[in-house]
């Protein structure tokens, strides 16, 4: 009889390997943690990124230096430029609102009172600009080494607070070149720049993490950081705005909660004589601290939420 042939039985299909996102085997898993091993890119817990930082605070001092000299290296003048840009910026105001709008007129010590506008808020811009690229301007070195993606921002906006201490030194000579001898409130710059530092880089933490999802916010940010500028009374008295005019209440909690105001009119007080307390806003100290603290936690923790995914995608 003729035999008839019999197709050969399927072979087993292969096991699939989990699909991302589900709980691996659990013996795999008792495996894995027999032996020490964890799960590549993942992100650690708050402490423990706190104590990942901490160990690399001397990696993020050595970038920042090293991030600011390199800026300068292909010009003539070198770092004199981080004194010469924000003076120039500081002379053209000076055209514009000082001598054209007559600004100078309602402000006394109007250089000082500008200059020392001008450099603060330069930092907080600088830091906010460099903290939007911190991730996605560094892809290459976020995917090559590991390390806390925090140590970027923190050390860009280091590297900003080195570029003021070189211009508070230059302030100090306008300032003594127009009668502002020092005083005891000068010390007052020291908590005033400590609590504008954290806020500086709490706010460039945010940005970062934004920027590095989405990076035309970096083309986006020059407008904002200008509109933030004209309403941070850098160029003119808010306290002489808001005599004599019935706006809003809100409006005059927005100007006197402003936190790049805050921070500004902080170090006219402590360096300007002739502005005085009363042209602070009220609860100007609260308010420096609050930002800071909001800023500072807020910002960390926001940026720590995303740092698994940073240089991915």
């Amino acid at each position: 009889m003729p035999q008839t042939l019999t197709p050969p039985a399927p072979a087993p299909a292969p096991e699939r390997a989990p699909a991302p996102g589900t709980a691996p085997d659990p013996e795999l898993r008792a495996l894995a943690e027999r032996h020490g091993l964890t799960v590549s890119g993942a992100r650690p817990s708050l402490p423990e990124y706190t104590r990942q930082l901490w160990q690399r605070r001397h990696f993020i001092t050595s970038f920042a230096t090293a991030r600011l000299t390199a800026m300068y290296t292909t010009a003539k003048l070198g770092q004199l430029w981080q004194v010469i840009t924000p003076l120039l910026n500081a002379a053209v105001y000076y055209l514009i609102f000082g001598v054209l709008l007559d600004t100078r007129r309602h402000v006394p010590d109007f250089i000082p009172f500008l200059v020392t506008g001008v450099f603060i808020f330069t930092f907080l811009q600088n830091s906010v600009m460099t903290g939007t690229r911190a991730i996605s301007g560094n892809l290459g070195l976020v995917r090559a080494l590991h390390f806390p993606r925090a140590c970027l921002p923190i050390s860009f906006c280091l590297a900003q607070l080195q570029q003021l201490l070189f211009s508070m030194g230059v302030l100090g000579v306008i300032l003594l070149c127009f009668g502002q001898l020092p005083t005891w409130s000068w010390l007052l710059v020291l908590p005033a720049l400590t609590l504008q530092f954290v806020f500086n880089t709490g706010l460039a933490m945010v940005m970062a993490r934004l920027g590095s999802r989405t990076p035309d916010l970096a083309q986006l940010m020059p407008f904002v950081m200008r509109t933030w500028m004209y309403a941070s009374g850098v160029m003119f008295s808010i306290s002489v705005i808001l005599q004599g005019k019935h706006l809003p209440k809100i409006v005059e909690l927005l100007l006197n909660a402003n936190p790049a105001a805050v921070y500004i009119d902080l170090m006219r007080f402590a360096l300007i004589d002739s502005f005085t307390a009363k042209q602070l806003p009220p609860h100007v100290w609260a308010f420096a601290i609050g930002w800071a603290l909001l800023a500072g936690i807020g910002g960390y923790v926001y940026f720590w939420k995303a740092e698994e995914r940073y240089g991915r995608g």
